[in-house]
């Protein structure tokens, strides 16, 4: 969002759960639970601004670990804020998100989601983590081949920011090893430095805003470019 905001022709708006105001003009704040359905149209005329813009762009970047733990000992309610949060939240931006820009062909429009690598992968504790963001994928692109079907002009990517350094690794370095066998590896990336700055992972999503054009396909990992 910092980066973002650097260009002060740009309008930022950003949803969140607590006040995350900032002293900018090209900034405005929308208090907003994404764990909870539904979101009003006021909200959603709030999100979704009007206007003669250059391009227009959604970033899907919320996102939960939840509960860490292996399928028999999850607790539903919170498998369910998981996939609220992770699959039905963004779906449900994505679907007015379109229904109010897929006209609007002389702007440039981009939806990214942060995705995972664990989206492609087995990792046991984290069935509710790798399958929502394994949906969110899909969902990207049955999007973007809907886009490219009715020639709306909309690109969409799912695109997976790598191993970086947020609470989310805290919160998986604070599971147990019962419940997720990979623990210690998750332990060494951080005491070893191997966790990317979350300014560098800014700088590479910053890079896909700017140069869609150069990326052909949906589905894309920070790593490799």
């Amino acid at each position: 969002m910092k980066k973002l905001l650097e260009d002060e022709q740009n309008l930022v708006i950003g949803l969140g759960r607590t006040d995350g105001a900032m002293e900018t003009p090209n900034f405005r704040f929308v208090q907003v639970d994404l764990s909870q359905t539904p979101l009003s149209e006021q909200l959603l005329q709030q999100i979704f601004p009007t206007g003669d813009f250059e391009k227009v762009v959604l970033i899907n970047n919320a996102g939960w670990i939840g509960q860490v733990g292996y399928i028999g000992e999850l607790a539903i309610e919170e498998y369910q804020k998981l996939l609220q949060i992770n699959v039905l939240a963004p779906a449900f931006l994505m679907n007015e998100y379109v229904r109010r820009y897929k006209g609007a062909l002389h702007q440039e429009r981009l939806v990214v989601n942060i995705s995972s690598g664990a989206a492609k992968k087995v990792i046991d504790g984290w069935a509710g983590y790798a399958s929502s963001k394994a949906a969110l994928n899909l969902i990207t692109q049955i999007a973007q081949e809907e886009a490219n079907l009715t020639g709306s002009g909309i690109r969409f990517f799912a695109l997976a920011p790598g191993v970086v350094d947020t609470d989310m690794q805290t919160a998986i370095r604070g599971s147990s090893k019962a419940s997720f066998s990979a623990l210690e590896k998750f332990i060494d990336l951080k005491q070893n430095g191997q966790l990317s700055a979350p300014s560098e992972t800014a700088e590479r999503i910053m890079y896909l805003l700017r140069h869609p054009a150069e990326f052909k396909e949906v589905i894309q990992d920070v790593r490799n470019f």
